[in-house]
């Protein structure tokens, strides 16, 4: 006997199965009161509500005969035991002070009972310090482990992915400091359980920073490639982004708010107004090389979503590009664009940058994984007018539509400000010349000349003068990016070949 619903559950979506025995209530029922034993297994499951959220939920089977319960019992694990791409073993990080410092509770009380149940091993790491994660991964068996999660904000998330990246290319020979290297694709994958005080990355990928919902997408199994932007500063190594890229407007709020950590999240809010007020705005030569192999352009209104076709051929075009200039033996440098103005804000993305606040995020078609990010500069404009600019990334109007705005999909990029010194601006002989830079819109201002500051997924970089490359694909995520919504909490994505019950 089954539930009297029609229950369809792809594999793929099942969590656990587990005999067990039917309480009192259930025995005596219907028919089956006078029966002296039923056997019985439960089936755990992902159920789908609205927004993107996961739940684990489960429905119970059963019947008289004990064989042909052990039987789908059997069945059932065998199926799940075939389904390769799921995790056994895993290497947790969990940041016990970011955010509102929930980190350890929300993974003791949220994700390790879902681990359990799913049969997953754990060797669990509560960082001490900065950079904990980082130093660790350089020297723990990183190739035991099916995956790394981090249990923490987009700051805990840098902190591992720069560990295990740096780690790959370490153990493969690769001298990260040249900004021209190839370098070795990471096939560890990486879970985000959100537990900071901004999950854009979570939020990006998932379309919700929820950890119960991403500890189901790492059960699963989920697999997210993700672009990879690397920095370099006079051919050294000085970050990778995922997100954002930021000088300007989103650098000087993020130099602002490091002065203020007493304050909280709030810090962002306050540091955010005071820079809008302030208005400073910086001269500057950006050279980029346009992303040719992409299909989509920053303003289309296909967004990425799961199994994103644009992702999957612009990443086929990048690969067939890349083939010719080997068989050519041509090093396969496009054409330079160069431009030079006075900007508000230069961002760089290599996702939307979606959050709860912005649900679009900064560049609302950005791809996770088609080899390019989105290059925005906001030129010098009113007051006013820049605020007509953010208020659209809180509503459903094109953030791109004003005449201040241009946006580029670009394969790298290469930044130098006025104020960098010759032997700083290592940006192919472009922006040698100096000249001056004005701070505000005042031309009298009295006030330091200074350059802004680079905010990179959240970090500060000092260099003004930097050179971008998108490495396509570097990273993978514990994620299936961010599916169509649901029309209904029970609407489930079919298997046409695997649904069984």
């Amino acid at each position: 006997c089954v539930p009297t619903e029609n229950w369809f559950v792809p594999i793929s979506e099942i969590i656990a199965v587990e005999e067990t025995e039917l309480n009192k209530k259930q025995h005596n029922i219907g028919k089956w009161q006078k029966m002296a034993k039923l056997h019985a297994f439960i089936v755990y499951y992902v159920k789908k509500a609205r927004n993107h959220r996961w739940r684990c939920s489960d429905v119970t089977f059963w019947c008289v005969d004990e064989h042909l319960c052990n039987q789908w019992i059997q069945a059932l694990k065998e199926l799940l035991e075939m389904q390769k791409s799921r995790p056994k073993q895993l290497l947790v990080y969990i940041n016990p002070y970011g955010g509102k410092r929930q980190g350890k509770r929300i993974y003791e009380q949220k994700v390790a009972p879902l681990f359990n149940l799913a049969s997953i091993s754990t060797d669990v790491v509560v960082t001490e310090h900065a950079n904990h994660a980082k130093d660790n991964l350089f020297e723990v068996n990183i190739y035991k482990y099916d995956g790394v999660v981090c249990v923490g904000g987009d700051g805990m998330f840098s902190e591992v992915m720069h560990g295990l990246i740096g780690r790959i290319q370490k153990d493969s020979g690769i001298d990260q400091n040249n900004p021209k290297a190839s370098l070795v694709q990471c096939n560890i994958r990486i879970g985000i359980i959100p537990a900071g005080s901004t999950d854009c990355i979570c939020y990006s990928t998932v379309g919700i920073s929820d950890p119960v919902t991403s500890a189901l997408h790492i059960i699963v199994g989920d697999c997210q490639p993700l672009d990879v932007s690397s920095v370099h500063h006079n051919n050294t190594f000085l970050k990778y982004s995922v997100s954002l890229l930021g000088y300007g407007f989103y650098g000087d709020i993020l130099k602002d708010s490091e002065k203020k950590r007493w304050m909280g999240p709030m810090r962002y809010d306050y540091s955010g107004f005071k820079t809008f007020l302030s208005h400073h705005y910086y001269e500057g030569t950006i050279a980029y090389q346009p992303a040719k192999h992409t299909l989509g352009s920053p303003r289309d209104k296909d967004s990425c979503r799961t199994g994103c076709y644009i992702c999957k051929k612009s990443e086929q075009q990048l690969a067939e590009w890349h083939k010719e200039c080997r068989l050519k033996h041509e090093e396969g440098e496009e054409e330079w664009k160069v431009i030079k103005g006075k900007f508000l804000a230069i961002n760089a993305v290599n996702m939307s940058c979606a959050c709860p606040r912005s649900p679009k995020g900064l560049s609302p078609a950005a791809h996770l994984a088609d080899g390019s990010a989105d290059l925005i500069l906001v030129r010098k404009c009113s007051r006013f007018d820049f605020l007509r600019y953010l208020v659209r990334h809180t509503n459903q109007d094109d953030q791109f539509d004003f005449p201040f705005v241009d946006v580029y999909r670009v394969k790298s990029f290469q930044f130098t400000s006025k104020l960098s010194e010759d032997n700083e601006s290592n940006v192919m002989d472009i922006g040698k010349k100096r000249f001056g830079q004005f701070c505000r819109d005042h031309p009298a201002c009295c006030c330091n000349i200074v350059n802004s500051t680079w905010n990179c997924d959240g970090e500060t970089l000092d260099s003004s003068a930097i050179e971008v490359r998108v490495h396509c694909r570097l990273m993978k995520l514990f994620a299936r990016g961010i599916e169509e919504n649901c029309k209904d909490e029970a609407a489930y994505s079919q298997s046409s070949t695997e649904q069984l019950l």
